[in-house]
């Protein structure tokens, strides 16, 4: 295979570093600013995901217009009352679209799944930053994927090696793989030291979030080649479309919506 254009992977640094400053910025501010960044990248994803799957474009708008909504109530209530608004979206589609009208009925599933698929991670976002200790947790749940993100990718590139999984996603192997829990596991040990969180813990967590992450990835590779196309869309310039840059986000920020929303617990392993 012939190796890419080094333009091509300039454009890429470029792009992804302008990425991070606008999510790190939106993260720094908080409240509206960072639900509204969310707001903005789960509708952009929500209509990725109807080219993903194919689904009629009327259906998809209508869920691009209700999902913002529950990035509202997670916002102005919590988490439990977001998860209730999301539950609420996905039963009135599911009871619309079941209706006895074929072109309503048809790809219901699909459809559902999309807006769950970017509804749960942007609950878990907004009310994780909307915490006290919002700032450092998010810090942790980017930096973690970016992290694996980045050192995944230079270290396939550098090392090569056996592939993690050639019939979903040729480009990826074991030892990117490794280089990205590797760094997502410094990451969490760095970042522990200025948030007095356990720093073996939060190293471990991180590495774990990272094998989570790179799931994400394959994941999303999988519904690309199921649609025949090598980008979810193409918004962003070496990167693709939005859901190709989020989808580690999705399963870590749920993971860790779950863990410290749910169980209670902080990636120091200690109760938050």
């Amino acid at each position: 295979m012939a190796a890419k254009p080094a333009g091509g992977l300039v454009t890429r640094i470029v792009a992804g570093a302008l990425l991070a400053a606008i999510a790190g910025a939106a993260a720094w501010a908080g409240g509206h600013a960072f639900a509204a960044l969310v707001m903005l990248v789960i509708v952009i994803g929500r209509w990725e995901w109807g080219d993903l799957v194919a689904e009629w474009r009327l259906h998809r708008l209508l869920q691009m217009l209700m999902l913002p909504a529950v990035v509202f109530v997670t916002l102005v209530r919590d988490a439990l009352h977001g998860l209730v608004a999301l539950a609420v979206l996905l039963f009135g589609t599911a009871v619309w679209r079941l209706a006895d009208v074929p072109q309503v009925r048809a790809g219901w599933r699909a459809s559902l799944a999309g807006s769950l698929y970017v509804g749960l991670p942007a609950v878990a976002l907004v009310a994780l930053r909307d915490r006290p200790d919002g700032l450092p947790l998010l810090a942790f749940v980017l930096g973690t994927v970016w992290a694996t993100d980045i050192f995944a990718f230079f270290a396939g590139r550098a090392i090569g090696g056996p592939k993690l999984a050639p019939a979903i996603s040729p480009g990826k192997t074991w030892a990117g793989l490794a280089g990205g829990v590797a760094a997502a596991a410094l990451f969490g040990a760095l970042l522990a030291r200025l948030a007095d969180w356990n720093p073996a813990m939060t190293a471990l967590a991180a590495a774990v979030l990272a094998v989570v992450a790179q799931g994400g990835d394959l994941f999303e590779s999988w519904m690309k080649r199921r649609a025949s196309v090598k980008d979810s869309g193409t918004l962003i310039p070496g990167h693709g479309g939005i859901l190709d840059r989020v989808d580690g986000l999705i399963p870590v920020s749920v993971v860790v919506g779950a863990a410290v929303l749910g169980a209670g617990l902080g990636p120091g392993g200690g109760p938050r």
